[in-house]
């Protein structure tokens, strides 16, 4: 019988925190993403960040920008550099769909999360519309209120 693996558990998925309170999130789509050797051994230790990420459609071909990839701390001279646009891996309907949107105005491609799929990496983004300063303190409004119910009810069965 083998010996039980020692190992600390890894960072499965690296999300994009802000995302979801600037920005109203329509369709989703997965997406594979074009990384280095280093760039998968960075993920994998969870020293990724795309909180400032966004994708571009150029030339039938989507990009993702501002994505946060550390530099490989075991790697040598061939390190890539952490803030290099890296190519994103769609179906070409689902690139025509998100360009016709884009070219519509008023959308964003925004990286929601990367996540590993078996050994391979994964970018979940989605079509997503900026929230005005309105939508945000009603959203708040909801949260505090939702809040408020839980605890009543959480009372009143205790």
């Amino acid at each position: 019988m083998a010996a039980p693996k020692n190992d600390p558990p890894r960072l499965s998925e690296v999300r994009n925190a802000k995302v979801f309170r600037d920005y109203e999130v329509g369709e989703r789509f997965e997406a594979g993403i074009q990384l280095r050797g280093t760039e998968v051994k960075s993920i994998r230790t969870g020293r990724a960040q795309i909180g400032d990420g966004f994708c571009r459609v150029e030339k039938a071909e989507v990009w993702m920008y501002g994505a946060h990839i550390e530099p490989y701390a075991f790697g040598n001279t061939q390190n890539h550099d952490s803030k290099r646009i890296r190519k994103l891996f769609l179906h070409r309907s689902d690139i025509r769909k998100v360009a016709l949107a884009m070219d519509a105005g008023g959308k964003a491609l925004i990286p929601l999360r990367m996540y590993f799929k078996g050994a391979l990496v994964k970018v979940e983004v989605a079509l997503c519309t900026g929230k005005k300063l309105f939508d945000k303190r009603e959203d708040l409004k909801k949260k505090v209120q939702m809040r408020e119910v839980n605890r009543a009810l959480r009372s009143r069965r205790a």
